[in-house]
């Protein structure tokens, strides 16, 4: 059988990569005659430039030093992909992450503007910008700052074009804006949202003819809005990225499709990349590997839970936060025995 494994990173433990891998290899010991194709997965935040480089075995790390989100130096990467565009990750630039504190007055997402920037310098013909784990609320000013805006000018897009991949729906402003959802696990305060929210709002006026009520234009914090003023097209993130890696036509002759993430519920239908590669698989039978599993499998086949194979395996389920690409292989070889 063709077997296609593109789970998406479990957040926090392990890589998209590295469970991609650790399901394979637990697949062939099972089932060491199948063809097995690993395609990691990403939503447009932090893992979106491993899937990218595992994607595309050409691809160049270009590495950069940039602003970080607490102004302080950062060492990262953007990637070259084979034919000419670059993927810049803002959580590798200006994520919450990379803060040793909640500073929601400061934090900056000039970074990525930066990285960018850097990429356009070294001849990126088209760029891939993945922007969710933003560390700030700062409606993307300082991206297009590094970018030119109230300087020399803002640079033209790139010949290829900027796809910006996010899963954030919200809009800049109002009750389901980046200030009012997403501000305080940046540490905005709730008596200071509304100051946040006005300064959005004044930063959104000096571009009338950028709707700041656009799906998306809230994600990190603004980021989306400000990228929309430079003519970047916002794209649904795992769908944009299955798009980029050519997932559709991967699947077209699979016979199993597994997926995952760390946890699998009741807002994994939300466009979440388990949902989006099942959408995709059409006749394959579609499995899932999940940290924890707690909404129904409705539509796979079948599923493993590492926390309920560490409870049965060592009886600690939380070895599957310590050590998750072990039960990874475990759930992987227990999917191919029911294959």
């Amino acid at each position: 059988m063709h077997v296609v494994i593109a789970p998406d990173s479990f957040k926090g433990t392990a890589t998209a990569a590295a469970v991609a891998a650790a399901i394979g290899v637990g697949w062939a010991a099972a089932r060491p005659d199948d063809t097995v194709t690993l395609v990691p997965m990403a939503d447009g935040g932090e893992g979106t430039l491993d899937a990218f480089e595992t994607a595309f075995p050409g691809a160049v790390r270009v590495p950069v030093t940039v602003t970080g989100p607490a102004g302080t130096p950062v060492d990262t990467y953007w990637l070259r992909l084979p034919d000419g565009r670059g993927v810049v990750e803002l959580a590798a630039t200006s994520g919450l992450p990379l803060m040793p504190s909640l500073q929601p007055d400061t934090a900056t997402s000039r970074g990525f503007g930066e990285a960018i920037a850097a990429a356009l310098d070294a001849g990126a013909t088209g760029l891939v910008l993945g922007i969710g784990g933003s560390a700030s609320t700062d409606g993307g000013r300082p991206v297009l700052e590094a970018l030119g805006y109230g300087s020399a000018g803002l640079r033209p897009l790139p010949p290829l074009g900027v796809t910006v991949l996010t899963d954030v729906t919200s809009p800049l402003l109002g009750p389901t804006g980046a200030a009012a959802v997403y501000g305080p696990q940046k540490g905005i305060a709730p008596d200071r949202v509304a100051a946040f929210d006005e300064r959005l709002a004044a930063w959104a006026g000096a571009f009338p003819d950028v709707d700041p009520s656009t799906p998306g234009a809230g994600a990190a914090g603004g980021v989306g809005f400000g990228l929309l003023v430079w003519g970047a097209t916002l794209a649904r993130g795992a769908p944009g990225v299955a798009n980029v890696l050519g997932l559709p036509e991967l699947l077209a002759d699979a016979d199993v499709v597994i997926t995952g993430e760390g946890r699998f519920d009741g807002q994994s239908a939300a466009g979440k990349v388990p949902t989006v590669v099942q959408s995709l698989a059409g006749s394959a039978r579609t499995m899932l590997v999940a940290g924890a599993i707690d909404a129904p499998l409705t539509d796979f086949a079948a599923g493993a839970s590492l926390t309920v194979i560490a409870t049965q395996t060592t009886g600690e389920p939380s070895d599957a936060l310590r050590d998750p690409l072990r039960f990874a292989r475990i759930a992987g070889e227990r999917l191919a025995r029911m294959a």
